[in-house]
């Protein structure tokens, strides 16, 4: 019984952010913790209960252990780019159900796993550019995050992906690919009547058919101008050349003959 008044008053220490202080290299503001360009090569052991606001970025961070957030409820957004990053633990975001916005551009993702998110399911903000060793989306990469609005996969090393990807996605409304080795741009008129504004869930293979490759009149004739540029300058760095071995043939005959 003398026991619970003091529990009491760690439960309430707890929920008014109690625990752990402002980690060492970090700086603590309210709710946001910024450890930023630390030059760290591990994520600080404890944080403040209250954390709402994360920054890890520029740091030398290789890995983060399972069940890291589990502590930190309040977490609102987190940010992890320009790491060195190439998985996340399983669970990592089970303690974390606020999570809005998630930064982890600029780091060494090759894989996007199966419900690689499945419990950040706040998630409004996915942000994995710049990865240039990305190279799969599992189809199943997203599920669950029903709330995602923004999707950011630019810069990577995408060949392909899979439209399976984004079924589960219905409040999507940004999705940035630009940058891969497969993306395309589309012809002059720019994009088919049927997908210019249409909702992302709806186009099918289909609706790419005509993101090709076409050349139109004045394409041509700077293909042709370039093409009579360089044989000109072709004949005349070979007439040039006659010239100048002409003149050394001379000279050097003019030189024998002197010595005789």
């Amino acid at each position: 019984m003398l026991l619970r008044p003091w529990l009491l008053a760690a439960a309430a220490a707890v929920a008014a952010g109690g625990g752990a202080g402002c980690p060492v290299l970090c700086s603590c503001r309210g709710q946001a913790v910024d450890c930023s360009g630390q030059r760290l090569f591990s994520v600080p052991p404890e944080l403040p209960l209250d954390t709402g606001n994360l920054s890890l970025a520029h740091n030398r961070i290789a890995s983060i252990p399972p069940g890291y957030l589990a502590c930190y409820g309040q977490l609102r957004a987190l940010d992890l780019r320009n790491n060195s990053l190439a998985a996340l633990p399983a669970g990592l975001f089970l303690g974390a159900p606020r999570l809005a916005h998630l930064d982890l551009s600029y780091n060494n993702f090759s894989l996007v796993p199966a419900d690689m998110f499945r419990e950040a399911r706040g998630l409004q903000r996915l942000d994995l550019s710049h990865n240039p060793g990305l190279r799969r989306v599992h189809p199943q990469a997203f599920r669950g995050l029903a709330q995602l609005r923004e999707l950011d996969l630019s810069y990577g090393g995408l060949a392909a992906l899979s439209l399976d990807a984004l079924e589960g996605l219905p409040g999507l409304v940004g999705l940035r690919l630009g940058g891969n080795p497969w993306i395309r741009s589309w012809p002059s008129a720019g994009p088919p009547p049927e997908v210019a504004g249409a909702p992302l869930l709806s186009l099918t293979e289909e609706s790419f058919q005509a993101c090709h490759l076409t050349l139109t009149l004045d394409d041509y004739l700077f293909i042709a101008f370039v093409g009579f540029v360089v044989s000109i300058a072709s004949v005349a760095t070979n007439f040039l050349l006659g010239i100048t071995a002409n003149c050394c043939h001379r000279w050097s005959k003019a030189s024998e003959d002197e010595d005789v």
